[in-house]
């Protein structure tokens, strides 16, 4: 029993105790998002000085076979290469340099796929290249070394897409994402849907690097049987600050917050012009929360929006957001970046600093955030519309839907989200209402005839379920239905049904 406290634990000795060879299934398992995860792998580019990326899927017909990021950044020789495919391996990474973990080439990839193996040459050196499989790294921390003649040949494969004398190849073989039967149009939908997202995320997490003329981005899409190309698409800027004129003409400004361990940090304020439709403010996450903090660590955005405890998102914020450039902070007492480089966790200090933060002419971030509600609301006012508040969309609709409905339509918080299901109905019902859960059930019968021969998903038929959340908006905000409501339910019952079955017979045609 310890008669009094000790300050510092004594200690009798030490004893290594290396990693069980399952920690790569766990490094395995960190969460990364697709697009997360191919982001931190061009952050590696980048900081290898490459001004070309090219993100290529490789595909055999109607099957997807790799995915391969290339570079022509300055590459690494043997003993550079051992150190990047260690893990947690150190590599000295410069104030500048966006990595910071030595897992995230590692635990990125095995994240998505059963195998990765880098090729990389410099221009002193010939092509070199090892291969983590998941297989080999649970039992022993086995990394392949890959046969040279192959590394050779597959640097020759990218000569000049975009490898010139020196540059880096990283493969994925087994990709988890990928579709596994490609046929039906599988493939292309799922090529069309990721390639979508993939440049929306570059675009913005990685805008600052975009916007110069010297750094370029490509997603290819390529069949290695043919040879023939299916396109190229060119990642652009997306600044979440690049509107054309302000939405308050004494903005942006610039506040300075004084935390003690770090010194100042300075808050680049801006308000956005009300009812925007720019991909800049449109093209990611809900309306509440893309508001708030923009956190960015060397020109990389690392987080999107978001209060960091500060305050509770809402609706009559959304034009507001705040461009932060991390101050130096190695030890992490102030922010901390995930892992993943995806969010930043903020101390108190942080958050208490905010209250007193200020700018030039004594105006505090306080009367910003006024400000920006103001702007919000006497927009909505000029609009001379007040909308009808509506039950929050929940499972079963589209998250692009979600975030429009959400922009457009003031939300009832305290309702329970509306949800769609689809279940085994009489033939003589579309749909029926069980308000006490809060779900719409639709007829699983029609579901084949309205998604026109496609695998169905939880969020399919978007055009279906939108209509009917439109339509059924009473039916959820009352308790008692009366009969007018009662009467139109019926009707709209009788007509869904009969163009569910004038889709049934088209199908059988």
């Amino acid at each position: 029993m310890v008669s009094e406290w000790q300050f510092e634990v004594p200690t009798a000795g030490s004893k290594r105790l290396p990693p069980d060879g399952r920690y790569m299934e766990a490094l395995s398992s960190q969460g990364y998002g697709f697009e997360t995860a191919i982001a931190d792998l061009v952050d590696n580019s980048i900081d290898a000085g490459a001004e070309n990326v090219v993100i290529h899927f490789l595909r055999d017909g109607d099957e997807l076979v790799s995915l391969v990021i290339v570079d022509d950044g300055k590459g690494m020789d043997e003993d550079e290469l051992d150190v990047a495919m260690t893990v947690g391996g150190r590599r000295g990474y410069s104030k500048r340099s966006l990595g910071m973990f030595g897992t995230g080439l590692k635990s990125a990839s095995l994240s998505h796929a059963n195998s990765v193996t880098v090729v990389s040459r410099t221009k002193r050196t010939r092509p070199a290249g090892r291969r983590w499989l998941m297989e080999h790294a649970k039992h022993g921390f086995e990394c392949d070394i890959i046969d040279p003649y192959f590394a050779q040949d597959f640097v020759d494969f990218y000569q000049g897409r975009p490898i010139s004398f020196q540059g880096t190849i990283v493969r994925w073989d087994g990709v988890k994402d990928f579709p596994n039967h490609g046929g039906g149009g599988q493939t292309d939908r799922y090529l069309h849907r990721t390639v979508n997202k993939l440049g929306l995320h570059l675009g913005l997490h990685l805008h600052r690097f975009l916007a110069r003329d010297n750094f370029h981005i490509t997603i290819s899409i390529q069949d290695v049987r043919t040879g023939v190309e299916y396109s190229n698409y060119g990642v652009e800027s997306l600044d979440p600050f690049g509107y054309p004129v302000s939405g308050d003409p004494a903005y942006p400004s610039t506040f300075t917050a004084l935390v003690p361990s770090v010194g100042p940090v300075e808050l680049a304020a801006h308000i956005w012009p009300p009812r925007s439709s720019l991909d800049e403010y449109k093209a990611f996450g809900a309306v509440v929360e893309r508001e708030g903090f923009y956190f960015y660590r060397n020109d990389r955005l690392v987080q999107a929006g978001g209060w960091n405890k500060f305050r509770q998102p809402e609706q009559h914020l959304a034009l507001a957001r705040v461009a932060v450039d991390l101050p130096d902070d190695p030890d992490g007492k102030v922010f901390r970046l995930t892992v993943k480089k995806e969010g930043v966790q903020a101390s108190p200090e942080f958050v208490d600093a905010l209250d007193t933060a200020a700018d030039d002419q004594g105006n505090t971030f306080a009367e910003y955030l006024g400000n920006a509600e103001r702007v919000y609301r006497e927009a909505r006012k000029r609009a001379g519309v007040e909308r009808k508040a509506v039950v929050p969309p929940g499972r079963g609709i589209d998250p692009q839907v979600r975030q429009v409905i959400e922009e457009e339509l003031p939300v009832l918080a305290q309702e329970e989200p509306l949800q769609f299901r689809w279940q085994k109905l009489s033939n003589e019902k579309f749909f029926e209402i069980d308000q006490e859960s809060h779900v719409l059930l639709l007829n699983q019968r029609y579901r084949a005839a309205l998604l026109g021969g496609r695998s169905g998903s939880l969020n399919d038929a978007p055009m279906v379920k939108s209509l009917m959340y439109l339509l059924m908006q009473d039916a959820f905000q009352r308790e008692r239905m009366g009969s007018r409501l009662k009467d139109n339910i019926e009707l709209w019952q009788s007509v869904l049904v009969a163009a569910a079955r004038a889709e049934l017979d088209r199908v059988a045609d």
